[in-house]
């Protein structure tokens, strides 16, 4: 046998090996000795190249790491539409606890090593939003809304989603003039500004995002809203109240599963005995760790809870659940936006930081995208209501009317 068809007949065994570990995508696997792995049912959705063998010893060990790793380096190219590919992937590659040894191991240690106590939690939220907000400015809508929007029709823009989610949040909140409001990860403070301008209420938001901080302050004085809604720079674990209302947008990922009832303790601490409140969060159907690349090289400490870990969460509190509600395919339209605009913007992103940022951001957008489309990922808005709390409406007419209900604030009344 010469050294070529050695060669080959390794990398054809070690592609099938990794084809099988993968649960046999419709993906076509090529090595850089030209062996290649086809799968035997269906034309290819398009084909990933392996640049040498010791990439293709890595996905073998860990195939999620490897691949987003030397996907990013230019190890791996995708020939194909990334997102579909992602999609076949998401569809039937095993979980972290069905794939091997190792890998389980990687999975563990990082959820030790990134674990969200109050100094993991400045650390970990630091190395993702305080990259910079021109950056973020790029691709986001021009309110900087880093969560997922609501998109009233299908067609509508991203700026009109974005506004459409913190109206949906407002309503299910019934917000009153006057009231105080907890906004936990306020982000730029979109959210929070919103309610103070639109429903006069008064907002204190809290984050440990010191870019986001800053720009959100900035943007109050701004909009001459600074006697109404304050940022803070502080943990949640120790935030105090009493609040009329309490609201947690795109935040909850990052409290950590084993910080959840520290995150239940605050709320009964600070939502009144009247008060309500609204998680909107990234979750899953079933317990299982976030991806390993993800919190590797985007988003460390992350945990995507179930709607039972969050209710769980909330029961000691002894809050009423008035209604559970599931964006998933807005999330994946949102994303599918971000995505568009920040190719759009690639090139800017690549003179600041480099190819590999780009591809490493490209890589992720793209794989949020197909888990939002395949149900890997699902996006819940849990409202939730303390016992002396008496305004909860018949039905849910309120929330899609084109108008307000009579009894909700008038806007133009508190724009003045």
């Amino acid at each position: 046998m010469s050294t070529r068809t050695g060669a080959l007949s390794l990398d054809r065994w070690i592609l099938q090996k990794l084809h099988e570990a993968t649960g046999r995508p419709p993906i076509r696997l090529r090595a850089a000795s030209g062996a290649e792995v086809s799968p035997a049912d269906a034309p290819p959705l398009g084909e990933i190249r392996i640049a040498d063998r010791t990439t293709l010893a890595r996905l073998i060990l860990d195939p999620e790491i490897a691949f987003g790793d030397a996907y990013t380096a230019g190890r791996i190219e995708v020939q194909g539409d990334l997102v579909s590919m992602l999609e076949a992937l998401s569809m039937v590659m095993p979980p972290i606890e069905r794939q091997n040894g190792w890998a389980q191991f990687v999975s563990r240690w990082m959820g030790w090593a990134q674990a969200d106590t109050i100094t993991g939690a400045r650390r970990n939220i630091h190395r993702h939003y305080d990259l910079g907000n021109d950056f973020y400015r790029l691709w986001l809508d021009p309110q900087m809304s880093y969560s997922c929007a609501y998109f009233r029709s299908p067609d509508a823009t991203l700026d009109e989603a974005q506004e459409a989610k913190m109206e949906h949040i407002c309503r299910k909140l019934r917000l009153r003039p006057g009231e105080r409001v907890a906004d936990i990860g306020s982000g730029w403070g979109t959210l929070a500004l919103y309610m103070a301008s639109r429903y006069g209420v008064h907002v204190r938001g809290f984050n440990i995002s010191r870019q986001q901080i800053a720009a959100a302050r900035q943007r109050a004085g701004e909009m001459g809203l600074s006697g109404r809604v304050e940022f803070i720079e502080s943990d949640y674990r120790d935030i105090s109240g009493p609040f009329d209302a309490f609201v947690s947008v795109g935040m909850l990922e990052h409290v950590g599963r084993r910080y959840l009832a520290d995150m239940g303790r605050v709320i009964r601490r600070i939502v009144d005995k009247s008060g309500r409140g609204l998680l909107h969060f990234i979750g899953r159907n079933h317990r299982q760790p976030m991806s390993p690349w993800i919190r590797k090289r985007i988003f460390p400490g992350t945990y995507l809870p179930t709607v039972r870990e969050v209710l769980a969460s909330l029961e000691p509190g002894d809050f009423s659940i008035l209604d559970v509600e599931n964006l998933r395919p807005h999330y994946a339209r949102t994303l599918e936006h971000w995505l568009d605009r920040f190719e759009r913007s690639a090139g800017l992103v690549a003179r600041e930081f480099g190819e590999e940022f780009v591809r490493t951001w490209r890589l992720y957008l793209a794989s949020a995208i197909a888990g939002f489309r395949t149900g890997n990922l699902q996006l819940f808005q849990v409202l939730f209501a303390s016992a002396g709390w008496r305004d909860h409406p018949w039905t849910r007419a309120h929330l899609y009317e084109p108008e307000l209900h009579a009894e909700l604030p008038a806007r133009e009344s508190q724009l003045h």
